[in-house]
């Protein structure tokens, strides 16, 4: 069986080298924690600064701090893997004792593809049709009339939304035309 890495090993940082191979498999916990805090408002424009000596952006220190929440509490978010629900930290723990032991060739297998990450958005182009396209029938699904006034503000806008569960099952029935 042939191994490949990502990143070369080199004289003075071979230990760099593998972590950043074991990182890319989870590389998807940042993007997706960074694409979300835009989205949410979390993070802004206004929270980035330009330093000009080095070409870099630089975090504001109150925006780093929020992100570093998120980032926490994706880190603390469950998935389903080996029958039970495990922390994305926990999960990356065993995944690197499985490298280890593949590495040190006591065992045959290494699978980074499970746990799949389950990437679901709400507010998809077909939701928010739906909810552009309901009229009178709004009242009709037993949804109010301020709540429908915010749902059709949010699926105008171009920022990501949930709904909450009774509502989203009352417009999941509704079928579009």
């Amino acid at each position: 069986m042939v191994v490949y890495f990502l990143h070369d090993f080199s004289n003075y940082q071979t230990k760099q080298s593998l972590v950043s191979d074991l990182e890319e498999p989870f590389r998807w916990l940042i993007d997706l924690t960074v694409v979300q805090a835009f989205e949410y408002g979390a993070l802004d424009l206004h929270d980035f600064y330009f330093t000009g000596d080095d070409y870099r952006y630089r975090f504001e220190r109150e925006a780093k701090q929020r992100f570093v929440d998120l980032i926490r509490t994706r880190f603390n978010a469950g998935a389903h893997y080996n029958r039970r629900n495990m922390k994305w930290d926990t999960i990356i723990e065993q995944k690197t004792i499985e490298l280890s032991r593949f590495l040190i060739l006591k065992s045959r297998i290494v699978d980074f593809a499970e746990p799949t990450p389950a990437l679901r958005r709400e507010d998809d182009r077909e939701l928010r049709a739906r909810i552009l396209a309901l009229t009178h029938e709004a009242r009709e699904l037993g949804i109010g009339k301020s709540t429908f006034y915010y749902m059709r503000k949010k699926a105008e806008g171009r920022h990501s939304f949930k709904l909450c569960k009774p509502i989203m099952a009352k417009i999941s029935h509704r079928q579009m035309d």
